[in-house]
């Protein structure tokens, strides 16, 4: 096991890390093998560790304290031969964890992670709604001679459960065939609308699954990504529509991907932190 591994996440008690009595798992699967610009997000999990270090364990939104509900850090997922292989990884692990009793969370890496994970979801939430927060579509079928590339992150869920899709502003043409326009809210629009939280949540299904590329985020506060793109969401607006849809739906798990840390800058891996813990802080408050 990676030495860094062996801690405990935020450094709480070994007491509330324990596998058996935890009730989240966290599982880091630092893959950057699809890339295509920015690479780093291998190196993700390590600086949102690092950062987690340094949070505050009380949330002060939800007057909570949610490590004690027990967060036990998984061994990583890594040494992947192909993006096939890391996809046939990703989904077998996922199906196993998903046999316990357990809230599932998952931090990248690249999107592709994604692909392997949400399909071990969706064959057990026979009605799965996916939720997307992203800045990209991420629907194309096969991307640089693979259908598991970063690029190809949402096509299969797109065809086989309920994807709902927030914050997308880049997109390739041919991507358009695949968008459902009733159930995607483009960052444009959704800077000049009212409602459209309440729009996306009554197009959701029970179960919902959350996949958060940060990207979604703006990148003045959010500059740590492989390929960052100018419009985007601001913190507020992000944790206003997922406590919504926290409180409204049941949220079966969730995955962070993308995080590709800068030298020096400390302030995109604890916003990432912070964005982890605040879900947590809405799940179990």
């Amino acid at each position: 096991m990676n030495n860094l591994l062996t801690k405990t996440f935020a450094g709480i008690p070994e007491s509330y890390a324990q596998r058996d009595s935890a009730a989240i798992l966290l599982q880091s699967i630092p893959y950057d093998g699809t890339s295509t610009w920015g690479k780093g997000a291998d190196k993700g999990f390590a600086a949102f560790l690092e950062a987690a270090n340094n949070m505050e364990l009380f949330d002060i939104e939800t007057g909570n304290e949610v490590y004690k509900k027990g967060i036990h850090l998984l061994e990583e997922l890594n040494d992947f031969s192909s993006p096939k292989n890391m996809f046939e990884c990703t989904y077998k692990n996922t199906k196993q964890l998903l046999q316990e009793d357990k809230f599932l969370t998952f931090f990248g890496g690249e999107h592709s992670i994604s692909i392997g994970i949400i399909k071990a979801f969706y064959e057990k939430y026979k009605k799965l709604t996916v939720l997307q927060i992203d800045a990209h579509a991420d629907l194309r079928p096969e991307y640089g001679g693979t259908p598991f590339n970063h690029a190809c992150a949402l096509y299969d869920a797109s065809k086989h459960c309920n994807l709902v899709q927030v914050g997308i502003r880049s997109m390739d043409v041919a991507e358009m065939q695949h968008i459902d326009d009733e159930h995607c809210f483009f960052a444009h629009d959704i800077s000049k609308e009212i409602n459209w939280m309440d729009r996306a949540i009554r197009q959701m299904t029970k179960d919902v699954y959350i996949t958060f590329d940060l990207d979604a985020f703006d990148p003045s506060i959010m500059p740590a990504t492989g390929t960052p793109e100018p419009g985007g969401l601001d913190w507020n607006t992000t944790t206003q529509f997922l406590k919504k849809v926290f409180k409204y739906k049941n949220v079966v798990g969730f995955d962070i991907v993308e995080l590709a840390p800068i030298p020096y800058l400390h302030a995109p891996q604890f916003l990432a932190a912070k964005l982890y813990y605040k879900m947590l802080s809405y799940k179990f408050a």
